[in-house]
């Protein structure tokens, strides 16, 4: 029998507060991550993405921090785009109780930021990189807080933010509650876990490694020269809102002009652009400005949109674990999707990689070669090439190399999208970053709705 949040011990204020929202019923993991995580207990939850893990530490937070003061309540994030919904949630939340937050992340200025510190907050929302910057200036203080949260840590390690993890946890207090979830547990989770956490309740309410099982998952045997012709066929057959990863920033800007060119209304984000510009093109994909998102792994995680109809990896993952986090970002809550991966032969590593960590062997689709719209793009993009002569070292259509991190600089110009320009921008502070995350939701080709990640059944959807 499904429980009900006033099952979970939360109180009356809470209550009408959920009720007040929309929420009816709780998650899985909130069900039972929530009551351990009021008892004061360190708690480690596992749940695959979309599935209301905010919900689950954000709730205990609001109701062990009612009547204190001061900065008692610090959350990480591997993403400024994740910081960012969840600092959302907390002023939702915490406005009639008198719970302020913060959200502390690089790309914007540090003043507010600052202010806020000196305010003592009581809950601070924060990347890791920018958090040590304030730290190293001497602008934050961490000794009052009571509860650490590290949500996506598996990502937030796999982003390379361990030595700024470790600083961080040097400078909070010793007695505390430490609250770790994530969608995938790895050794580096579990190492990390062990040196942050004390003797704590483990919640896991799906298999780490398990995709979204509502999402339809195919993969196209591809070389690198029909990757983009793929894309434009498949896109070309039907309205579906579209997520479509590429692992360097390069890459994106390239993709992103294509399906720019071919008549698509489509967005990019990745690390060298602004934060404004990041945001525009999240908002813009969320009301359906865009149909097209084109993204690095910054878009991997954090924000959770509705009836992203199709997920598109351009380019696999060099982590197995992120093809889990990307597929996500379709078939959330009770909705449906597709994920469609583009595999060239120097990627089946990858791809075998991603089965052993799923368990499970991903279907082969069959390439539309006879696809006028696929034949037109080959045509052209082989006598672009022809044109400009020997490709140099790099470039997105031939072989692409390199690993996990970003490619070089480069940004393309032109094409008809307002998202057009390129800012460098601070990208998230901290060492080791190459390529954040961010997200998407499962549906049909409607318009992408905003989603709270509370999970539950939300009416008015």
């Amino acid at each position: 029998m499904q429980k009900t949040f006033a099952e979970l011990g939360l109180s009356e204020k809470t209550l009408h507060a959920l009720e007040r929202a929309g929420f009816e019923h709780p998650t899985p993991i909130q069900s039972q991550a929530i009551p351990p995580a009021l008892a004061g207990k360190d708690v480690i939850g596992t749940a695959a993405t979309g599935t209301g893990k905010t919900a689950a530490f954000l709730l205990p937070i609001l109701e062990r921090l009612t009547g204190k003061t001061g900065t008692r309540a610090l959350i990480l994030a591997p993403t400024r785009e994740l910081a960012v919904q969840i600092g959302e949630e907390v002023e939702r939340f915490g406005r009639g109780r008198h719970v302020r937050g913060a959200v502390v992340i690089g790309g914007v200025g540090m003043g507010q930021q600052t202010t806020a510190f000196r305010e003592r907050r009581e809950i601070v929302i924060a990347t890791p990189g920018r958090l040590v910057d304030h730290l190293q200036q001497g602008t934050a203080r961490l000794d009052e807080v009571e509860i650490l949260v590290l949500d996506e840590a598996d990502r937030m390690l796999d982003m390379g933010f361990k030595p700024q993890l470790t600083r961080i946890l040097q400078r909070v207090p010793k007695q505390r509650q430490t609250l770790l979830f994530s969608a995938t547990t790895g050794p580096d989770v579990s190492e990390f876990a062990r040196a942050a956490l004390k003797d704590p309740v483990r919640v896991e309410v799906i298999r780490s490694g398990t995709t979204a099982s509502r999402a339809v998952q195919h993969v196209f045997l591809a070389s690198q020269e029909e990757k983009l012709p793929l894309l434009l066929a498949l896109l070309g057959a039907d309205e579906l809102s579209t997520l479509v990863f590429t692992r360097t920033k390069r890459r994106a800007d390239k993709v992103w002009k294509a399906v720019d060119r071919a008549g698509h209304k489509t967005a990019r984000i990745h690390a060298d652009r602004s934060q404004g510009q990041r945001r525009m093109a999240l908002d813009g994909f969320k009301d359906g400005t865009y149909r097209v998102l084109v993204a690095t792994d910054i878009a991997a995680r954090g924000i959770d949109v509705a009836e992203i109809g199709h997920v598109v990896n351009f380019d696999l993952p060099h982590v197995p674990e992120d093809y889990v986090h990307r597929v996500g970002r379709t078939a959330r809550a009770a909705a449906s999707g597709r994920a469609s991966s583009f595999a060239a032969p120097e990627e089946h590593d990858l791809l075998r990689g991603i089965e052993r960590l799923t368990r499970v062997e991903l279907p082969r689709a069959d390439v539309p070669r006879d696809s006028v719209t696929f034949t037109e793009e080959l045509a052209r993009s082989r006598t672009a090439r022809a044109s400009a002569g020997p490709p140099s070292r790099g470039h997105g259509g031939g072989r692409h190399s390199g690993g996990r991190a970003h490619a070089a600089g480069g940004h393309a110009a032109g094409g008809r999208s307002s998202q057009a320009g390129h800012s460098g921008g601070r990208t998230q502070s901290g060492g080791g970053h190459s390529g954040a995350a961010a997200q998407s939701g499962g549906g049909s080709g409607a318009t992408p709705k905003l989603v709270g990640s509370w999970g539950g059944k939300r009416r008015g959807r």
